[in-house]
């Protein structure tokens, strides 16, 4: 039996079937992109949970900011005083053009390239330099449509894509999960250095999504009788379902995390 408890502890309510839509784009993109790891699995969902919230809907980085002491907080190089912050308040246009822009290390080198590629997604690209990386792996043209790292279908790309290739900071998931350890809370650097703040919570979400990925039933192989007469006399998987047998190993997934079923 698979014990929910902990899980259902953070995760309460109904599950609507934008949440399902979500969770299944990730688990199509694991399924390509993944390396079959089911930790590093449990990271991406958990990072997608930190990032988006319960609903998991993509996000554009919100860049209306309400206060010149917010401003001068996360950008304190950008803005040492309230005079140079406070043309920037509830200015989200200039404020990802005055802070992304003109940045050679990001790729935006055009006039508004800091607003037309600020960051969107399950775990946000930024920087017309990474969206063009990433769009090549993942076969879509995202310099030209950057909304579309924002649609459900790609951000599940873009997510598994940039945690397995280290494309959001140079620090891929293999660098922390690895057959002999599995470091949740470092693991964060493949998408943020704030792992001081949000690493262990983020590391929490992650054991338990593991617990209910790792409760997984296993396939049994069973040989075909001989009397049956089989074209291709190949072994056939039979799967052995020890919890509500009814349901999918996805939609029991769902229910570890939300308590409901979709």
């Amino acid at each position: 039996m698979i014990d929910f408890s902990k899980i259902r502890s953070i995760f309460g309510g109904s599950l609507t079937q934008s949440q399902v839509d979500n969770l299944n784009y990730i688990d199509a993109a694991w399924d390509k992109y993944g390396d079959g790891d089911v930790r590093k699995y449990a990271y991406a969902l958990a990072t997608a949970l930190h990032e988006c919230g319960e609903d998991l809907e993509p996000i554009t980085e919100n860049l209306t900011y309400t206060s010149t002491a917010r401003l001068m907080q996360v950008w304190p190089k950008r803005f040492p005083t309230v005079a140079s912050a406070q043309p920037y308040v509830k200015k989200a246009q200039a404020l990802a053009n005055k802070v992304y822009g003109n940045r050679p290390e990001l790729g935006n080198d055009e006039p508004n390239d800091g607003w037309t590629y600020r960051g969107r997604g399950y775990a946000q690209i930024t920087g017309k330099g990474l969206y063009e990386r990433v769009g090549k792996l993942i076969g879509e043209d995202l310099v030209s449509n950057p909304d579309l790292a924002k649609r459900p279908e790609y951000a599940a790309k873009i997510l598994i894509v940039g945690l397995m290739k280290g494309m959001f900071t140079g620090k891929k998931l293999g660098d922390y999960i690895t057959p002999s350890k599995a470091d949740y809370i470092g693991a964060r650097a493949c998408v943020n250095a704030d792992g001081k703040l949000n690493g262990a919570s983020i590391a929490k979400k992650a054991e338990q999504l593991l617990s209910a990925l790792s409760a997984a039933p296993k396939p049994i192989i069973l040989e075909p009788a001989p009397h049956l007469g089989t074209k291709e006399d190949k072994p056939v998987e039979v799967w052995i379902e020890p919890v509500e047998p009814k349901l999918s190993l996805w939609q029991r997934i769902i229910n570890a995390l939300f308590g409901a079923r979709a």
